[in-house]
């Protein structure tokens, strides 16, 4: 089974690219699940129900999202209706919406997919994101609820991430780190099985800050008072993301390749051995 996660998709550039890409890079690598961050899309704050909607018809079978889930009002009423919708599950009690599911991938594999929120200089008031996973895997177990197990970690500090990651370890196919919009180099599978990747990086113009037109974010630093609103940059889009294939039998990870396309990165494409 292969799997493919995109990160945070920030802005015009970024969603357009994904839209663009995503068709052929299901035929080419073969996958069978598609998870795509959406949470920066609509002008790098939040996302709408058209380009939630525009991403599920590219082939995404997830959107998740994180921080930035509420910057667009109407996410509050439409994630009640849109099952392939995830906010962080680890929200309080009575939050809109839902933090996980189990959804049906191509070749009939059932796929539990989370989207949880760390804690370390984000939302310390969150329920704690380790206890989140307990009950998202004790509901769902892999290799019994779910032929594969993917979660999306939308935190801020590397530390939490990879600590995380141990913390499933052989009870994932998947942990990917998304919200810091810079891919990392740390791809691999961990001693129990799992695929782990602090940071997925963005789909965006990375000729910016993480993802927005630079020139205000870097007076702010400057001068310490703003000048203007931060907007999204328009530039050539880079895909970032990861794309694990997993064992049919055991439902944990055989070959986990990173894949930047496009705009100003290097580009790696995974190479299942087709």
């Amino acid at each position: 089974m292969r799997l493919l996660f995109l990160g945070d998709m920030v802005g015009r550039t970024g969603r357009t690219c994904v839209w663009e890409k995503l068709p052929g890079l299901i035929a080419d690598l073969k996958l069978d699940f598609v998870v795509v961050n959406g949470e920066n899309a609509a002008g790098g704050f939040g996302i709408t129900e058209e380009i939630f909607l525009k991403t599920i018809d590219a082939g995404a079978d997830v959107v998740t999202t994180g921080n930035h889930v509420w910057d667009q009002r109407e996410a509050i009423s439409f994630c009640e209706r849109q099952e392939r919708f995830l906010r962080p599950s680890n929200y309080p009690s009575g939050t809109p919406g839902r933090g996980s599911g189990v959804f049906l991938a191509r070749n009939g594999a059932r796929v539990l997919v989370a989207n949880i929120m760390g804690r370390i200089f984000m939302h310390p008031d969150l329920d704690d994101p380790f206890m989140a996973a307990e009950r998202e895997l004790n509901a769902c177990p892999l290799g019994e609820q779910a032929d594969a197990v993917i979660i999306d970690f939308h935190a801020e500090a590397t530390s939490e991430k990879q600590c995380f990651g141990h913390f499933v370890d052989g009870r994932v196919s998947l942990v990917v780190g998304t919200h810091t919009h810079v891919p990392t180099a740390d791809h691999q599978i961990l001693n129990g099985g799992t695929a782990y990747l602090s940071d997925a990086g963005m789909c965006g113009d990375y000729d910016s800050s993480l993802g927005m037109d630079k020139e205000e974010p870097m007076n702010r630093f400057v001068s310490k008072m703003p000048k203007g609103r931060f907007e999204a940059a328009t530039g050539p889009a880079t895909l970032s993301g990861v794309a694990v294939q997993i064992s049919d039998r055991t439902g944990l990870a055989e070959i986990i390749q990173p894949l930047r396309l496009g705009g100003r990165l290097s580009e790696v494409m995974p190479d299942f051995g087709n």
